[in-house]
């Protein structure tokens, strides 16, 4: 019991649709994992990211915009990491309230949505669809 409680920190697992960005703190290589399960020194940061298509919106009442479906390209997974940091993705802002608004201020799903909106192209984010004008 006490040692299967020492090891558990360094354990991760990752479903087929998740990519695992491990950050050495003691030699600095960002590397991506493999699927399943992983056991990784202590010293070794795991971020998990959810690489399914997901739709990212821009929170309005009007109707010029609508919404895309975006994707993490996990082979520009360097540049992402240059880009962003490496940190708990899925912690960023998670004490955010957003009443009255459906689309939560949270998570990989709010940095997508930032960069699929930006006016430059970054390499880790997929457009799979994009918005179309209301006729």
């Amino acid at each position: 019991m006490v040692l299967g409680g020492i090891y558990f920190p360094f354990v991760n697992h990752l479903e087929p649709f998740e990519e695992g960005i491990a950050w050495d703190r003691i030699t600095g290589v960002v590397s991506l994992q493999n699927k399943g399960w992983n056991i990784t020194a202590p010293w070794v940061l795991v971020a998990r990211i959810d690489t399914r298509p997901m739709r990212v919106c821009v929170t309005t009442a009007g109707r010029g915009f609508n919404c895309k479906l975006v994707q993490f390209a996990p082979n520009a997974y360097k540049k992402f990491v240059e880009t962003e940091g490496l940190y708990y993705y899925w912690w960023a802002n998670r004490i955010s309230i957003n009443l009255g608004y459906d689309e939560e201020y949270r998570g990989m799903r709010d940095l997508l949505r930032g960069y699929a909106y930006d006016v430059r192209h970054y390499p880790f984010v997929s457009t799979l669809r994009d918005y179309e004008e209301l006729r």
